[in-house]
């Protein structure tokens, strides 16, 4: 039945789509723009912000050993449908780059295994600490080497 039969009835029947829920978004809050947006990551690839310079200095030693652990830069053709700022001179010109940090992808795998690296690393540190620290440990004042943290919200009453 259309509206018009409906109407001339004498039914008071709305049609469905008249009487449905509002299907308008809510209007977002403002938030402050991200200067450091970054597109969607390719498959089996990770996005990285790294440093071309500090102070107004090329960091020459820093770009040069991101890129021997595997980080490539990334070109504004690469992420296509995306407003990115290229940089415009130097060494990195016609990269995506903003303020002195260049755009770089390094392959999943890589990262994963660069982090358990740098993890095993820490933990090497972690554990020549300890051990200098046991050995002037005296046996009647023994050092607790407990690292637990605990977050607690609000009062506890003790009623």
């Amino acid at each position: 039945m259309s509206e018009e039969n409906v109407e001339k009835a004498g039914s008071s029947r709305k049609p469905r789509s008249a009487s449905s829920r509002n299907t308008t978004s809510q209007r977002k809050p403002w938030t402050p723009p991200q200067v450091l947006e970054t597109p969607p990551e390719p498959e089996g690839m990770q996005y990285r912000w790294i440093r071309t310079a500090i102070r107004g200095e090329e960091d020459k030693t820093n770009v040069h050993r991101r890129l021997r652990e595997g980080f490539e830069p990334v070109h504004p053709s690469e992420v296509e449908g995306f407003s990115l700022p290229v940089i415009d001179e130097g060494r990195n010109a016609g990269t995506v780059g903003h303020g002195g940090l260049m755009l770089t992808k390094i392959p999943k795998e890589t990262a994963r295994e660069r982090n358990a690296y740098y993890a095993q690393q820490t933990e090497n540190q972690m554990s020549a600490v300890d051990n200098d620290l046991m050995k002037d440990e005296h046996p009647s004042m023994p050092i607790s080497r407990e690292r637990k943290s605990k977050v607690s919200f609000g009062a506890s009453s003790g009623k």
